[in-house]
């Protein structure tokens, strides 16, 4: 009977030892340390993306254009519906002149932003494209990055270029109007 408590005794003393030795070399071994993931900075910014809707960026260009083209003879506002629609009055005479013209946008790979004319109303009447475009681009004050391109029938709108409190630049990701479906890539400094 000896022998049984004593091999009982030397096996729960070997078992605690066991689990004494493991415990020990858990807390003695390495943490397993995954590497952090940085993302990656564009230059000196940080990036974040940005989903928005047609209501939303309506109010946030249409206030961009006021401050940017205060002083420009014409007036003019930017609807986003299926198209891109730019509404305006042109003096002419002592009369104001509606003035209606419509785009079809498409974001770029490199971020920025074109919108190819479709068509272009003044009051009830039909003009062709290019020629208005043509005198819209060498007669009024257009926002910094707005380029138009009267021979191609187009407006490239450099987003990087616009001005944006705190340096923060612009990439339009996706502009699909007709799904409601905008998204753009914010770039903030970091320094």
């Amino acid at each position: 009977m000896k022998n049984k408590w004593k091999s009982g005794f030397l096996l729960l003393l070997g078992i605690n030892l066991l689990i004494i030795i493991s415990l020990l070399i858990m807390l003695m071994m390495p943490v397993d340390q995954e590497e952090i993931q940085h993302t990656e900075l564009k230059g000196d910014h940080v990036t974040f993306e940005v989903k928005s809707n047609k209501a939303d960026l309506n109010k946030l260009i249409n206030q961009y254009m006021e401050k940017e083209i205060a002083d420009s003879p014409i007036e003019y506002q930017v609807q986003l519906r299926d198209e891109v629609e730019l509404h305006g009055t042109l003096p002419f005479f002592s009369q104001q002149l509606n003035l209606k013209l419509t785009f079809e946008p498409e974001a770029l790979d490199n971020g920025d932003l074109v919108l190819k004319q479709k068509s272009i109303s003044i009051g009830s009447m039909d003009l062709p494209v290019s020629y208005v475009l043509k005198f819209i681009r060498d007669n009024y004050k257009l926002p910094k990055g707005v380029d138009i391109l009267p021979n191609d029938k187009l407006v490239y709108v450099n987003m990087q270029q616009l001005k944006i409190k705190s340096d923060i630049k612009i990439q339009a990701n996706e502009f699909d109007l007709k799904n409601n479906n905008i998204s753009f890539t914010l770039l903030v400094p970091v320094e």
